[in-house]
């Protein structure tokens, strides 16, 4: 079961999956995408079981899909929460709306996820696997993402805990922590209170689409990682580095991170007068 399917990662993970064979129970918002893909794993041969266009934000929604799901088929094998949406932006700039709809999407939607399928699948006995897809975001102190990161560092930590709770019922959890991969949603994320059509501002998003790894090389990593019960996955080894550096310098980290919130800044808002 993968949520996000219509675009990106999850797009990419199904297709990956729908070639290897697997049944899949698909969903996302975009209907039109999320239709797409289903005719795309189609095409390669794969069973669609079932797929509905939900928000996962949607308790309801996503409980009255898990029912239906359920009664035709017990327990998932593999549960995958790849649904997300980014909003970036200083605190004096971000909305209520954009802090609510980071955790309500990003953390309450993989929580619905996970309550309405993991439970069946603990009670199967079978085993299994659960991967939540976070960000680098939730590793690292990146620009200008409080309200991202707030979501993505408790995803993170839920994960963390699962993997522990879930370890005596043979269901391994994996946390994937991209970084900068070329997806839709390097095009659609808000950014508060700077003009995404400024040049400037087109110019350093254009650049962090070139450093962007592709959706399908995301899919592969992600896939690899799960068949070798890896808790965190990265799609790029950049981010792996920038951890690692985190938690073992930390002084230095953080002046490297408070000049790279200066830059940051300096770019999506030129002539920002630097701190004193």
């Amino acid at each position: 079961m993968l949520t996000g399917a219509a675009s990106g990662i999850g797009r990419a993970t199904a297709l990956r999956l729908a070639a290897a064979g697997a049944e899949l129970y698909l969903t996302d918002r975009n209907a039109d995408g999320l239709a797409q893909t289903v005719a795309d794993a189609d095409a390669l041969g794969a069973r669609v079981a079932e797929y509905r266009a939900l928000d996962i934000a949607d308790y309801r929604e996503v409980a009255v899909f898990g029912a239906d799901i359920h009664t035709r088929h017990p327990a998932m094998d593999i549960v995958m929460n790849i649904a997300g949406v980014s909003a970036w932006g200083t605190v004096d700039q971000l909305t209520h709306e954009q802090w609510t709809t980071m955790v309500a999407i990003n953390l309450m939607g993989p929580i619905h996820v996970i309550e309405t399928f993991l439970p069946p699948m603990m009670a199967a006995g079978r085993g299994g696997h659960l991967v939540n897809v976070s960000s680098a975001a939730g590793l690292i102190a990146l620009p200008w993402h409080a309200a991202y990161s707030a979501s993505k560092f408790g995803l993170r930590g839920l994960s963390e805990v699962l993997r522990f709770d879930l370890a005596r019922h043979r269901i391994g959890v994996s946390v994937v922590v991209p970084g900068a991969v070329n997806t839709p949603l390097v095009n659609t994320v808000e950014i508060a209170g700077v003009d995404r059509e400024d040049p400037r501002v087109r110019r350093w998003v254009d650049r962090f689409s070139g450093h962007a790894v592709s959706p399908e090389r995301a899919a592969d990593k992600i896939l690899a990682g799960v068949r070798k019960n890896r808790f965190l996955i990265y799609t790029s080894a950049d981010i792996r580095a920038l951890y690692t550096f985190k938690r073992v310098a930390w002084w230095p980290y953080s002046l490297v991170m408070r000049q790279v919130n200066v830059f940051f800044t300096h770019a999506l808002r030129p002539g920002t007068a630097p701190p004193r």
